[in-house]
């Protein structure tokens, strides 16, 4: 063949970017072909849309097959072409000094046809260094493949880890966290102002009763005083006016005898306060604590009590516990401070509340100071908060969602420890 029309033809079969005979050649819309390999490598690192490295046309689709005839053509060349330096030290044999054009299967080495046909290798196949280059050739293609399908793949999970940097602002939640915030201060304030405004007319209405039933007690008293003058005057008179007339008159007296109100605030619920206040819980019963007993004399409740005694006080932080009185009738919740089991209670240095029931009417109070709470007597659960650092103590009916009562303690320096006594239902 004419050395230009050889050179023309090799020409066809060389891949215009690695300027190489094709390996996996491809043809592209506008007609001009590549080496697969190259021509994703050359778009990969462009970063440009995908055009011919030729003429420059834009690429639409890059789903492309192989052109099997430029392929085997481009095989047969590159096995017609011979070496650059056919003399080179990695073409001889150092043993002969003869070429090196057989590849041993066997022993994945190439050798000459002297050592061919010695005995070490007299029994093995071979094939020539051209073919099995081919044949390594297409096995590396087909790694090639699905090693460009992971790259492309990590590719694309690049890409959604730089979406989601781009789009992971934090600042966004933030402010939506706050608008929540907001949100529930909003209610919360107008929640307040309504139970204020709820207390304050039960208030009105429990106190204009009160001065009612002080109105009517006041006046029978008056009555009950004239009668009492009445029968002072009978008494002193002869015995022929002495009747029982009046007997009669004391009996229905004392049938419209006046009945003493006993107010009653409502337990109005308190949105959010256990979900905030069982962040601090530190206890689920009290089968962990000391039992100890101690003898007491407290708003006329003598008796010998058996009771709950933290074994370790409280000296920082938020701490929160629930007791279930159930059906108990007399029970006293709080914490202590000093306690020793030797001596008598000393309620000073406690802050309680207390349920007492008397003449069948349960009274809720407190000490430090003494004070009734007009409250519903709670049903099942009680919770106790103590806020250590910020000196508060704060009682909870859990059934209700309500506030009993809270306490200041003021100038805390010793532990606190819970307290709890269960009498009688």
């Amino acid at each position: 063949m004419d050395s230009h029309v050889l050179q023309d033809f090799q020409s066809e079969l060389t891949c215009s970017i690695c300027m190489n005979y094709f390996l996996e050649p491809v043809t592209i819309d506008c007609g001009h072909s590549s080496c697969r390999p190259c021509l994703f490598l050359c778009w990969e690192e462009a970063q440009t849309p995908m055009c011919c490295p030729e003429c420059k046309e834009i690429v639409e689709n890059s789903d492309f097959r192989t052109s099997i005839m430029l392929k085997k053509l481009a095989s047969l060349a590159r096995q017609a072409t011979p070496p650059s330096d056919p003399r080179s030290g990695e073409q001889l044999c150092r043993t002969h000094g003869e070429k090196k054009w057989l590849f041993c299967e066997v022993d994945k080495s190439l050798l000459c046809s002297l050592c061919s046909d010695s005995p070490e290798h007299a029994v093995h196949s071979y094939s020539p260094v051209a073919w099995a280059a081919e044949e390594y050739r297409e096995k590396l293609l087909k790694k090639m493949d699905p090693l460009w399908q992971m790259t492309q793949d990590m590719q694309d999970n690049l890409n959604e880890e730089i979406n989601k940097c781009q789009s992971f602002v934090v600042i966004l939640r933030k402010n939506m966290i706050q608008v929540q915030y907001h949100m529930m201060h909003k209610f919360h304030v107008e929640e307040e102002r309504f139970q204020l405004e709820t207390l304050e007319r039960e208030a009105q209405e429990i106190f204009q009763q009160l001065r009612d039933s002080e109105i009517r007690m006041a006046q029978h008293r008056e009555r009950l005083k004239e009668m009492y003058r009445e029968l002072t005057d009978m008494c002193h008179k002869p015995d022929m006016d002495v009747t029982g007339i009046i007997l009669s008159r004391i009996e229905f007296l004392d049938m419209e005898k006046p009945k003493p109100v006993n107010p009653e605030l409502s337990s109005l619920y308190i949105t959010g306060i256990l979900d905030m206040l069982n962040k601090f819980r530190v206890y689920s019963n009290f089968e962990d604590l000391n039992v100890i007993l101690v003898a007491f004399n407290l708003f006329y409740i003598p008796s010998t009590f058996m009771i709950f005694n933290g074994a370790d006080g409280f000296t920082s932080g938020r701490h929160y516990w629930e007791v279930d009185v159930g059906n108990t009738s007399n029970w006293i919740l709080g914490v202590c401070k000093d306690f020793m089991t030797s001596d008598t209670f000393d309620s000073e240095k406690a802050f309680l509340l207390f349920s007492l029931k008397k003449n069948n009417h349960y009274r809720i109070f407190t000490n430090s100071p003494p004070l009734i709470q007009y409250v519903q007597k709670p049903e099942g659960r009680v919770g106790v908060f103590l806020d250590y650092d910020n000196e508060m103590l704060s009682f909870y009916d859990v059934y209700r969602c309500s506030l009993i009562y809270s306490f200041s303690l003021p100038f805390l320096t010793s532990p606190l420890n819970p307290f709890l006594f269960l009498g009688s239902p």
